[in-house]
């Protein structure tokens, strides 16, 4: 299958995960950054959480290329009353990692697709349940480079993948980007068409 659109696609992000993701389309895309830091707001759901800061990161770049159709996305990671973004030093690392270890989390991606005033916003929520980890697992893996950049700490699609018993929703969306969902809505809203090549 193929797909095709006649506009820019701009895809606001730094996370070479998402682009690869995305890259799987086969749809031309650009990619512009907007360099908005993550700030967990506490006051907001968990959900609403997820989108918004998927919001902040699209609006500025949409502002500049309104005829584009710019996608953004944001992941945190939910365990119990606790919300996770991105560790920052080790010992954040290791607490999370205890934190999520032996339990059920829940792993939400929002995302938010702009295109002139249009603008569409959703969240995707999978459930990850951890092995209980080894106190030496823990060690080891904050000690690689792994887990800095990944929201709750791990990579599952990484030797992250090894504290992983269960899931239950899309795997992708752990990765980063609820790939499924993202084009099922893009289809849509007609923003994008399946290429059926010439008759």
């Amino acid at each position: 299958m193929k797909f095709k659109t006649n506009k820019q696609i701009i895809l606001a992000t730094e996370s070479p995960r998402r682009i690869e993701l995305f890259g799987t389309l086969g749809l031309p895309f650009d990619v512009q950054a907007s360099g908005i830091t993550e700030q967990l707001e506490e006051e907001y759901r968990p959900d609403d959480l997820a989108i918004q800061l998927a919001y902040m990161k699209a609006e500025p770049i949409a502002n500049l290329n309104p005829d584009a159709i710019v996608i953004a996305a944001d992941t945190i990671v939910v365990v119990g009353n606790t919300t996770l973004g991105k560790p920052k030093t080790k010992q954040q690392a290791k607490m999370f990692l205890n934190l999520l270890s032996g339990k059920t989390h829940q792993v939400m991606t929002g995302v938010s697709v702009q295109h002139g005033d249009d603008y569409i916003g959703f969240v995707s929520s999978t459930e990850v349940k951890f092995y209980e980890l080894l106190e030496e697992q823990i060690e080891a893996y904050v000690e690689s480079e792994d887990p800095y950049d990944k929201a709750g700490g791990y990579g599952i699609q990484t030797l992250g993948g090894l504290f992983v018993q269960k899931i239950n929703g899309d795997y992708n969306n752990v990765v980063g980007l609820p790939l499924s969902m993202l084009c099922r809505t893009l289809l849509l809203k007609k923003l994008i068409s399946i290429d059926k090549g010439e008759v």
